[in-house]
């Protein structure tokens, strides 16, 4: 696999032309963006202050809320064009120069079944959406990863709908060389942070949508992460001293919160994010280094775990 260093000779040697067209066609789009969203803003006020006297805050409210969408699906449209351009001749070619095993498709995502067949989220989504999905291999281990975005629909008792976001990020899977039989997931220890040692071990123990609570013996995974199983014994067997600290490092890296789960020879990676991975910079130039290493980095964190997987493999072979 190709390094950071030499993915990002690539981005700008090779791609550069390309950059340079992308970059002009940002400044148009941009220009565009602006100048629609400060009409659509003033005719939105406008709007809101001719009926505001005749019609209740809740009213006032849900126009808001409309319009908002409304700038959203505008904002979509208005970008898309660029965005398409952006992923076929930049994101497109990084990823087959990490590796040419690896396929691209903008507009498909991790399916809903492995989403739930992970177990990092005890609710079932009822609408899911995503892009930029990646499956192949790396040095002969499987993998796939895309966007994610996963939401639960509620409604109060005067049957209004609401939906609550159960994840929104980079979802992950591949595969062991060898299989296992537990089901151990790996969950960010909020409870722990938020509520101290005492009553934080409590709530991790009277978790009743997970298996067995599971103490691991490194005080600083254990400080960041909680960990249930179907099996103690071949938890601690997967979760080995070297591979603890490669998920610490690698949250680390992240610097957003990781769930993590070994089910079925896989493991699954879920890594919240607040924004799509790979959209196009609008109102940053694409050859700015900081706007690049977002993509580079994302993109080599995402394939670095099979690497990192690749190098414990005696650690997963069945005894």
């Amino acid at each position: 696999m190709k390094s950071l260093s030499q993915l990002t000779d690539f981005y700008y040697k090779e791609l550069y032309s390309d950059l340079q067209i992308l970059e002009e066609e940002r400044k148009r789009i941009k220009k565009r963006v602006t100048n629609i969203g400060i009409i659509y803003t003033l005719f939105v006020l406008l709007i809101a202050f001719l009926i505001y006297q005749n019609l209740s805050l809740e009213f006032l409210f849900f126009f808001g809320v409309f319009a908002l969408v409304g700038f959203k699906w505008l904002y979509t449209y208005l970008t898309n064009d660029y965005n398409v351009d952006f992923k076929n001749k930049i994101i497109a070619p990084l990823i087959h120069e990490i590796d040419n095993n690896l396929r691209y498709s903008p507009q498909a995502h991790i399916s809903t079944a492995e989403f739930n067949r992970s177990k990092l989220f005890s609710a079932r989504p009822d609408r899911v959406s995503g892009n930029d999905y990646v499956q192949g291999s790396i040095d002969d281990i499987p993998i796939e990863f895309s966007d994610f975005h996963a939401q639960k629909k509620h409604k109060d008792s005067k049957g209004r709908e609401t939906w609550e976001t159960l994840f929104r990020g980079l979802f992950l899977i591949s595969e062991f060389p060898k299989n296992f039989h537990a089901q151990t997931v790996v969950l960010p220890d909020s409870a722990q942070k938020i509520f101290g040692d005492l009553i934080g071990n409590w709530l991790q123990s009277n978790n009743f949508s997970q298996n067995e609570l599971v103490k691991m013996d490194n005080p600083e995974f254990e400080k960041e992460f909680v960990v249930y199983s179907s099996d103690q014994i071949e938890a601690r067997y997967i979760l080995t001293p070297a591979l603890m600290q490669k998920l610490l490092n690698y949250k680390k890296k992240s610097k957003h919160p990781l769930y993590v789960s070994f089910i079925g020879g896989k493991i699954y990676m879920a890594i919240e994010y607040n924004d799509d991975m790979f959209e196009a910079s609008l109102f940053h130039s694409l050859l700015e280094y900081k706007i690049a290493m977002q993509y580079l980095s994302t993109l080599h964190l995402a394939v670095g775990i099979v690497e990192e997987l690749k190098l414990n493999r005696k650690l997963w072979s069945k005894i």
